[in-house]
């Protein structure tokens, strides 16, 4: 069932032997690559050790009952330890996103519904920041267009990691968040108390580990300065700090006027274009090889209604997993881990159920 393992093992050992090599430690990138693949790999082989250990452990159980009734009692007791080692091990096994270990860029965009729109944007912004603290990781806000009330048009913001372990990468959680985001809730421009459904969108990206993964050609850049228009204070709004960058093979564009120096706001617009790019390639190599990614990319999907907010019954329900639960107020407060939860355990069934069906 588990002769993959054996492989696994081997390479294990390759990783760990090249992790003692002082040239890996002198290439940030290869140093960060080889560091997650080893976390990763080690999760595997410990796994296997524990499956291993509790096979040996049944079936000397089993040969001592035959021989004294006595140690039958211990049998039901190893074989459920024995089926959750080998179900642990199996879903290890699972073929991750090569992504999961990297950081992110979210987007979260105002849709229909105007002013309340832009304030849900606000609250889900919010949201993810008080989730990325509860894990521990960091944020940096890149980019925002305030609108009159006190929302966000659009804001960006880049949330980093603090683990190598792939299983525990921002994008093996969040990438599962982009899509459209339903709130129904009585505005606070409503005088009559009537409930309103309004969207936000959101978008999430993998974000490039160094600038040289993502090759750009800065002939193919066309960057324009102007002057920004936000808040900042005076030395924001009279120089010529906001940058506008157009990647002209892909037509991606990008501007950024949150910093008051022109070369900070085009560094942080560099930072969005490269994430950004490389989720364009990454869905091209899918679209054309195979559907071994399908539901990842369906999660960047911002047409997709994925959620809704029902902020009468304070309820949260997820579109794609059926998940349903009455403690918004909490969710909004950033406790989006049972959420999130169920996300991924449905990607590990479906990744199952395509493991079973090649089998």
């Amino acid at each position: 069932m588990f002769a993959s393992v054996e492989a696994l093992i081997d390479e294990h050992r390759a990783v760990q032997a090249e992790l003692s090599d002082p040239a890996v430690h002198a290439d940030a990138v290869r140093a960060k690559r080889v560091n997650r693949r080893y976390a990763e790999l080690s999760k595997i082989v410990a796994a296997y050790d524990g499956w291993r250990t509790a096979s040996d452990d049944l079936d000397a159980a089993r040969e001592l009952a035959r021989e004294d009734t006595a140690f039958a009692d211990e049998v039901p007791g190893l074989e459920d330890r024995q089926a959750q080692a080998q179900e642990r091990l199996r879903r290890l096994l699972i073929p991750r996103d090569p992504d999961d270990a990297r950081d992110v860029i979210m987007e979260i965009k105002a849709g229909e519904g105007g002013a309340e729109s832009a304030l849900f944007a606000a609250d889900l912004l919010r949201m993810y920041l008080q989730y990325a603290a509860s894990k521990g990781w960091k944020t940096e806000l890149l980019e925002r267009t305030e609108s009159d009330l006190g929302g966000y048009k659009d804001v960006q913001v880049a949330i980093k990691g603090t683990s190598s372990d792939p299983s525990q990468g921002v994008w093996a959680h969040l990438k599962y968040e982009g899509g459209v985001h339903r709130v129904q809730r009585v505005p606070a421009t409503e005088s009559q108390g009537r409930i309103h459904t309004s969207t936000t969108g959101v978008l999430v990206f993998p974000e490039v580990d160094a600038p040289e993964e993502v090759q750009i050609d800065q002939s193919d850049l066309k960057i324009d300065v102007f002057r920004s228009s936000g808040p900042g204070g005076q030395s924001v709004n009279t120089t010529d700090s906001a940058v506008r960058i157009t990647h002209l093979p892909s037509g991606i564009v990008v501007s950024m006027q949150n910093e008051k120096s022109q070369l900070q706001n085009r560094e942080a617009g560099m930072r969005v274009l490269r994430a950004r790019l490389l989720a364009k390639q990454q869905e091209e190599q899918d679209a054309a090889a195979a559907d071994a990614r399908r539901s990842q990319i369906r999660g960047m999907d911002r047409s997709e209604r994925v959620r809704t907010y029902n902020f009468p019954e304070n309820r949260i329900a997820d579109h794609r997993t059926g998940y349903k639960a009455y403690n918004l107020d909490q969710v909004m407060d950033g406790a989006l881990a049972p959420v999130i939860e169920s996300l991924v355990s449905a990607d590990e069934e479906e990744r199952l159920a395509a493991l079973a069906a090649k089998e």
